[in-house]
């Protein structure tokens, strides 16, 4: 059995999530210089594979720093419950910071992070997401590059992952119910 076998179906195909992203960092280019020699920090582990197709199109000097959150869990539905898993390994204060993240569900997370991340005094805080479920929205987060807005439904692919499984498909697919059930 493939992974590709548990994908109902194909939401972004990888011809469209390549272009996408060369023209969010086209975006992203027109926000920041080599002066501001801004932070990435990217929100492990889904958004790893968005940050290493982004990070090759900015033409700016940059920094990566890593945080992990937890947030689902094993499940398909946010917990609700957020925790820090691994923090930052550099200050932040008076520091152009743009977060990385591969999907924006509920706002909880984010929220969360951002409020986290503004105590520790950036000179500017940004939040560049791959994907947006407005749908889901319970709080509102400021999003200042969006790559594709998608309906409320479970996706896996380009570094989503279900069960940690899936992040390797080079496309945003929908997974299975099916597939779901399998791992409960």
């Amino acid at each position: 059995m493939s992974l590709y076998d548990d994908v109902a179906r194909i939401l972004i195909p990888e011809d469209v999530l390549q272009p996408r992203v060369r023209s969010l960092a086209e975006e992203i280019n027109q926000v920041f210089t080599d002066q501001d020699f801004p932070l990435l920090v990217c929100i492990l582990k889904g958004a790893f594979v968005f940050l290493a197709d982004l990070t090759r199109h900015l033409t700016f000097r940059h920094e990566v720093d890593f945080m992990v959150i937890s947030s689902y869990g094993s499940g398909t539905v946010s917990s609700g419950v957020v925790r820090i898993l691994l923090d930052l390994e550099r200050s932040i204060e008076g520091r152009h910071v743009l977060i990385v993240e591969d999907i924006v569900d509920t706002g909880r997370t984010l929220d969360y992070i951002t409020r986290n991340l503004r105590t520790r005094h950036p000179a500017s805080l940004r939040i560049c997401t791959l994907l947006n479920k407005p749908s889901r929205r319970e709080i509102d987060v400021p999003l200042h590059f969006v790559g594709f807005d998608i309906p409320d439904e479970f996706v896996i692919g380009y570094g989503l992952d279900f069960a940690e499984a899936y992040r390797n498909l080079p496309f945003i697919g929908v997974l299975k119910p099916e597939a779901i059930a399998r791992e409960r």
